[in-house]
C-alpha cells in the first residue's frame, strides 16, 4: 500500500478534490512533502483554506466533468483523493479516476459506511469519518471507562 503522506519523486502528481477542512489540511502537508499537488474544487473561495506556504496549484471547476479533470492533468496523476461533501461527487470522481484514467492510488471519502464495502471491490480506498470516529471513541472508552468499572468491582 502506497502511502500518500511520504516523500515522493518529483514526477508524482497528487489531485485533492474538495477544499475542505480535510482537503486543505492534505495539500498542505503534501506540498510542505515536496509533492506536486494540484487543489480542485468548484467553489474558488474555499482556496482561502489553504496555508499561505501552499506551494502547490488551484482549479476551480466541477470535478464530475470530464473536461475539468483533464485540464486537471489528471492523466498524469498517480494519486488522486476525493474529499467533497457529498458521498456520490466522492464515488462518481473515484470510478473515473480507477476505470477511465487508471490512476494507481485512489481514495474517497465517504459519509454512508454502508456503501464502503461496495467500492473496496473496485479497489478504491475509502475513508468513513463515522467508521473511524467510533473505532477511535470505542478504544477510548475500551482503555478507560471499562478499565475503571473493573477495577471497582
Amino acid at each position: 500500500m502506497m502511502n500518500i503522506f511520504s516523500k515522493t519523486k518529483e514526477t508524482d502528481y497528487t489531485i485533492i478534490i474538495g477544499c475542505g477542512r480535510l482537503g486543505a489540511s492534505l495539500a498542505n502537508m503534501l506540498s510542505d512533502n515536496g509533492t506536486d499537488v494540484l487543489m480542485l474544487d468548484k467553489d474558488e473561495a474555499a482556496f482561502r483554506k489553504l496555508s499561505s506556504s501552499y506551494g502547490g496549484l488551484t482549479l476551480e471547476g466541477d470535478a464530475r466533468d470530464i473536461s475539468t479533470l483533464r485540464e486537471a492533468g489528471i492523466e498524469k496523476a498517480k494519486v488522486v483523493v476525493s474529499v467533497t461533501n457529498d458521498d456520490n461527487t466522492n464515488i462518481m470522481v473515484a470510478q473515473i479516476a480507477k476505470e477511465l484514467y487508471q490512476i494507481p492510488y485512489v481514495v474517497c471519502r465517504l459519509y454512508d459506511p454502508e456503501r464502503e464495502c461496495v467500492y473496496h471491490e473496485f479497489e478504491i480506498n475509502t475513508i468513513c469519518p463515522a467508521v473511524l470516529s467510533a473505532n477511535e471513541i470505542n478504544k477510548l472508552l475500551g482503555s478507560s471507562v471499562y478499565h475503571m468499572e473493573a477495577q471497582r468491582a
